[in-house]
């Protein structure tokens, strides 16, 4: 029995909406599940486009059957009359023939004129035969004239148009509509509907992230996803309305190799949103953590040596996207040739032309086209390949972007770069002088990096292109985290983030060899991904890389330091005591003369700030900025003396010496902090640090940083950083909450926290997917006082707490504490003494707290209620408690990452 005939035994049964919206779904998810059977398969359907139009089909033959059941079966014509006539055209992307799995169904109900009852009859029954489907429907009923008069003033309404596909009912009608608004949209000047497409691509963007590289990307939305390739379709379209698909105004826009770089985009694009929906069960088209695991396993990637599966399926994501980048410029270069360009920005092309065209260009061929630097002349680059290098330089100092016929044209000239041409001293002085001496390094060569020349001129770099590392620290590709680094060192020189970095502008101009700084911090993570670890493989490219480009042996070995040590300072500060005398003479006996020391620290606030927004905090700064002048003062041959980290908060101390306890409580003071800072001092006691921690965790508080600190005269000052469930300062968004934080705190300092039989946390899908193996390390000769232990694992709600518990209940006491988050995470430094302040120096003993301290790290937290989590081993490879320079001497460790 067809769908047609079961249809009309539903229309027998009582319920008849009920009983065909049963029969089409039963036909539709069966139509669905063939279509999945084959993506997953490869049988024929491996291409994401071919399995969108599978998905589309199955739309199609349900829409088709349920339009005969309802203006056949249900309300048949009266007569033929023409008020009367109707059809249902696809709209939009729906329209063009493509549908992922939980895709909106774009519709129109076409009418000739006015609606009437039958009309409106049959409208409201297909609308509500689909909704108890439970499909999502964006739909519109209009007349013949009311469509045409939209698309002429609508530019969204004429973009739905372009699309328009004949369904079902009026066929005539359906293609008269479409034959007249194509007509339309011909005689019709396209710079409008171009200008306002690409206008509706930077708003969508500024939601979605500017940045392509963002290492949870909107595969729909997102920089370098299906909506920018879509939008190329629909200035397509608008050129050439006629076109099947836009085929002859794409032909007419891009080369024979852009389109089937075109066409290898979608097909890799739609197949990753189809199997992001599958997998999500919904219409997700965020591609977030906790899927990409999964994604990559549908999709048959397999891991690689060090690289995980997930990784190199999330590469192949970013060169993909790069690719849509490049598809966008060269679409950009033939709408400009063809000189169709909104009035007022041509108008202020001009205004910026005139001057430019006096300015004297480096080498013959070069010319500034439109406010642009571009090339003329295919051999160019043929005759003398430096003019690669020597085109950035010139776009560098002249303040100008590249017009995309330059980019098209590297593109093309890339076999030029040879091994002669990498060897070249006039290349690499031109590639200096744009890392090292340019105005806008970030720019320049993140535009290199677009077109593939500075992963060909520096095969080191070409490593980390689009690189990705599986954990919730890092918001970007490797390669752009390392040229936002690049970029926020540029600008602290400039002096443009003073009020964000004082201490490392001040300290930026005494470096006496910026060269040297700027080629560490951009080869500073080459390494990551090789056999030996990041920071071993990391030292031997940049030497390799270095001596390629004819730099100085003194100064190569400097580079090649700050590229090994790079984690150096950002160990100490976060995970020792820097007002520890013996913390800062090892930090300065490891950095060695003080110019290291300058770079260092700039170094390090660059590559932090640059791991993605909210890292970097005034927290990290004062801990950057103690650690850098306590070693600068020993450089100068001044006395390193134990600082009281009392002094940090005075009148709280006093009060507290007065009153037992006291607690006051900080909001951030600037956007780029995202934390609440809670002080808490008390007369210490054991299991003070413990309670506290405790009571955190019991009112939901989020500790990402903390210090515990006790003075001679047994005064505490915990001092924590914290922000609630949603990644934001606590108390931000509902003040209360921390106002009554603060008195139960207070309460703890002086009376312990409160028994609370608190269930095994949950964590987000997110969080929830990776895989942190646990380590613990007991070093007894960090501290001249303390034993200094490391613990990193997974985190979680309540893990400070759970720590710091099994610290003080097998009888230590914690001096001070130092308490890190990156991403899922936790890495925490506590320095401990025995019961009357010594040193503790029973091995045993601290193996068996090193044993139940391991026991709580692996205490893993419950995924989200109803979804099933396969955990995935996260990316340590450069994260500071696996491979940084503090801790080389443990008495004892846990698992051993790779």
């Amino acid at each position: 029995m067809n769908l047609d005939q079961r249809l009309a035994e539903a229309a027998s049964t009582p319920d008849v909406r009920a009983a065909a919206a049963s029969v089409l779904t039963k036909s539709f998810e069966a139509a669905r599940a063939r279509a999945a059977r084959r993506l997953e398969s490869g049988q024929g359907a491996s291409d994401g486009a071919e399995t969108a139009r599978l998905y589309c089909n199955a739309a199609d033959e349900m829409l088709i059957a349920l339009w005969r059941f309802a203006t056949e079966t249900l309300y048949p014509t009266q007569g033929a009359t023409e008020a009367g006539r109707l059809a249902l055209v696809a709209v939009g992307g729906y329209g063009r023939g493509v549908l992922a799995p939980f895709s909106d169904l774009d519709l129109l109900f076409l009418r000739s004129g006015k609606s009437d009852a039958r009309t409106e009859a049959v409208t409201q029954f297909v609308h509500y035969v689909l909704w108890d489907m439970g499909l999502k429907v964006g739909s519109a009923s209009r007349s013949l004239d009311e469509t045409l008069a939209l698309a002429r003033t609508d530019m969204t309404v004429r973009t739905t148009l372009l699309e328009a596909r004949f369904l079902a009912g009026d066929e005539a009608l359906a293609l008269d509509m479409i034959g007249r608004f194509r007509a339309q949209a011909a005689k019709a000047d396209p710079r409008p509907f171009i200008a306002a497409k690409m206008e509706e691509r930077d708003v969508r963007l500024q939601k979605t992230g500017a940045v392509r590289y963002r290492v949870e990307p909107n595969v729909k939305d997102g920089k370098g996803g299906l909506r920018d390739l879509n939008t190329l379709f629909w200035i397509a379209r608008s050129l050439a309305p006629d076109s099947e698909r836009g085929q002859a105004a794409l032909e007419g826009l891009l080369s024979a190799r852009e389109l089937r770089s075109f066409r290898e985009a979608i097909g890799f694009l739609w197949k990753v949103r189809i199997h992001l929906h599958l997998a999500a069960g919904r219409a997700e088209e965020k591609l977030t953590f906790d899927f990409q695991p999964e994604i990559a396993r549908r999709m048959g990637w397999r891991g690689r040596g060090d690289e995980l599966a997930v990784e190199r399926f999330m590469r192949r994501y970013f060169q993909v996207a790069r690719e849509v980048g490049a598809l966008t410029r060269a679409v950009s270069a033939q709408l400009e040739a063809r000189q169709q360009k909104k009035a007022q920005g041509l108008a202020r092309g001009l205004s910026r032309l005139i001057p430019r065209r006096r300015a004297k260009l480096a080498f013959d061929g070069l010319a500034i086209e439109e406010g642009r630097l571009t090339v003329r002349g295919g051999g160019v680059f043929a005759h003398d390949p430096v003019r690669l290098l020597l085109l950035f330089v010139e776009a560098d100092r002249l303040d100008l972007d590249l017009h995309p016929d330059a980019f098209a044209a590297v593109i093309r000239a890339l076999p030029l770069v040879t091994p002669a041409l990498r060897r070249d001293p006039r290349a690499a002085e031109a590639f200096l002088t744009v890392l090292a001496r340019g105005m806008r390094p970030y720019r320049v060569l993140s535009i290199m990096n677009e077109t593939g020349l500075l992963g060909r001129f520096l095969p080191e770099w070409g490593r980390i292109v689009g690189q990705t590392q599986f954990n919730m620290y890092h918001a970007y590709t490797v390669d752009e985290h390392t040229l936002q680094a690049v970029g926020i060192i540029n600008d602290i020189a400039r002096g443009k983030l003073e009020a964000d970095h004082p201490a490392s502008t001040a300290i930026i101009h005494r470096i006496a060899d910026p060269e040297v700084l700027m080629l560490a911090m951009l080869l500073h993570d080459v390494g990551k991904g090789g056999d030996r670890g990041q920071l071993e493989d990391g030292a031997i490219a940049a030497r390799r890389a270095c001596e390629r480009l004819g730099v100085d042996p003194g100064r190569i070995e400097l580079v090649v330091w700050l590229v090994r040590h790079h984690l150096l300072m950002s160990d100490y500060a976060q995970k020792r005591d820097v007002s520890d005398p013996s913390t800062v003479r090892a930090f300065a006996e490891a950095v060695g003369d003080p110019e290291r020391l300058r770079m260092l620290m700039v170094l390090t606030v660059a590559d932090i700030r640059a791991v993605g927004p909210g890292v970097w905090n005034g927290w990290k700064g004062q801990l950057m900025r103690a650690l850098f002048e306590a070693a600068e003062a020993l450089f100068r041959g001044d006395d390193v003396r134990r600082e009281d980290p009392l002094t940090e908060h005075p009148a709280l101390v006093e009060r507290a010496r007065r009153e037992g306890a006291a607690v006051e409580a900080l909001m951030p003071e600037t956007a780029l902090e995202s934390t609440a800072r809670v002080a808490v001092a008390a007369v210490d006691r054991p299991g003070l640090f413990a309670d506290l921690a405790a009571t955190l965790a019991m009112a939901g508080a989020d500790v990402v940083g903390a210090r515990l600190a006790t003075a001679e005269d047994g005064t505490a000052l915990d001092v924590f950083e914290i922000q609630d469930g949603a990644g934001e300062a606590y108390g931000q968004r509902e003040p209360r909450r921390l106002a009554i934080l603060v008195k139960a705190l207070e309460r703890a300092a002086q009376k312990g926290a409160r028994a609370s039989a608190v269930e095994t946390p949950r964590v987000s899908a997110r969080r929830a997917v990776f895989e942190v193996r646990p380590v613990v390390r007991i070093d007894t000769e960090a501290g001249t006082s303390a034993v200094v232990i490391e613990v990193s694992g997974a985190d979680r709600p309540g893990l400070l707490a759970d720590l710091a518990r099994t610290i003080s209940a097998h009888g230590y006491s914690t001096r001070s504490a130092h308490i890190a988050s990156f991403g899922e995470r936790a890495v925490d430094g506590f320095y401990i003494t025995d019961s009357d302040g010594g040193k503790p120096k029973d091995a045993p003993r601290l193996e068996a707290l090193r044993a139940d301290l391991l026991d709580v790290l692996n205490r893993a937290p419950l995924g989200p209620a109803g979804r099933r989590i396969v955990p995935v081993r996260a990316s340590v490879r450069d994260v500071s408690d696996l491979e940084g320079e503090v801790g080389r001497k443990p008495v004892s460790s846990g698992a051993r990452a790779r």
